[in-house]
């Protein structure tokens, strides 16, 4: 049970492969418990290397710190391509064709760990978001109540939802206040990462990020994206922009095949190990569904729960013989019996 952590403008991840290994745990509280800052290793979300699926070269499973799935992140993966290459041992310039919850998407290493990413087409439909925000010309956005307070937001889909404000200061906003209220906004019946974009110049945007099932983090690559795209069809910034996070500086560049290209860093912080009580608690048998997880054959063979089940029953069974088997039955249901007239 190896790991590695790798983080992105200070949005860090754990990384484990199992593209070759089965997997044996519950994802959702192996995610909480991994990710605690005080408890686990400390992450924002746990990513998993997968077999694809759909003809790509690698799957990519992304689990927030909560326990919930993500669809996609751009930070996670970026530190996905990294964590490739460094396992791998591949050089600048590889690429992979990673699937995803939000579709196929394809980052490159380039020099000084820096990774370029082809997040695709911004989703501006508000069932493809989604959202009940209506939809509008350019932008789907409405003025919505977030704790108390009247915010002006713009509704944009990276394969996540994203909801974002444009404000004069980032620093005038309460984010411990307004994130997890518009998080939560009936709006978003998925809920929704969410971002107060601050216009510096042209060229040069800052944000605050609240992520969904994260709450604050340093950055965010899908919400770059998606300010940028949102503050661009406000008309109140370029197509190409630095994006300054509070853990760095993405540049984004929305294309004119109307495709977002993101480049940031990705950098290893360290690797180890699980400990075996783990390893067992990940292995137990309530933790393996055999009707679905081995319907193609035994996945876990040298401690299959379900043969060690089997084997326990015979070994009771081969101690008695059929008539004294029989006597137990009987003796057992007459217990029972005399057990419900008395009441006891």
């Amino acid at each position: 049970m190896q790991f590695r952590k790798y983080q992105g403008l200070g949005n860090d991840f754990i990384l484990m492969d199992f593209r070759s290994n089965p997997l044996l745990f519950p994802l959702n509280e192996t995610a909480q418990f991994l990710c605690h800052r005080r408890f686990g290793i400390g992450a924002d979300g746990l990513i998993l290397a997968l077999p694809p699926q759909n003809g790509g070269d690698v799957r990519m499973q992304i689990i927030n710190a909560d326990g919930t799935e993500a669809e996609m992140c751009g930070n996670g993966v970026r530190c996905f391509a990294r964590f490739l290459a460094d396992l791998d041992n591949l050089p600048d310039f590889s690429s992979w064709r990673v699937e995803t919850a939000a579709g196929l998407i394809v980052p490159q290493l380039i020099a000084g760990q820096q990774v370029a990413v082809d997040m695709g087409e911004p989703l501006l439909n508000p069932e493809a978001i989604p959202t009940s925000i209506s939809e509008g010309l350019p932008l789907a956005e409405a003025c919505l109540e977030v704790a108390g307070e009247q915010f002006v937001v713009a509704a944009v889909g990276m394969g996540n939802p994203h909801a974002v404000v444009q404000v004069p200061k980032i620093e005038a906003i309460d984010l411990a206040r307004f994130g997890p209220a518009l998080e939560a906004h009936p709006a978003f019946p998925a809920r929704t990462n969410v971002h107060f974009v601050e216009v510096v110049a042209d060229h040069y945007l800052r944000l605050l990020v609240w992520e969904r099932g994260a709450g604050a983090t340093l950055a965010c690559g899908t919400g770059a994206c998606a300010a940028l795209v949102a503050t661009h069809l406000r008309g109140s910034c370029a197509r190409e922009a630095d994006v300054e996070l509070p853990g760095g500086v993405l540049h984004i560049n929305w294309d004119a095949r109307n495709r977002l290209q993101m480049t940031g860093p990705a950098e290893f912080v360290f690797s180890g190990s699980l400990p075996p009580s783990f390893d067992s608690y990940s292995s137990s048998a309530e933790s393996i569904d055999c009707s679905k997880l081995c319907s193609q054959g035994c996945i876990n063979p040298e401690a299959c729960p379900s043969a060690n089940a089997r084997a326990k029953a015979m070994a009771v069974l081969s101690d008695f013989s059929l008539d004294q088997l029989v006597n137990l039955a009987n003796e057992s249901v007459e217990q029972r019996t005399l057990r419900r007239i008395s009441g006891s």
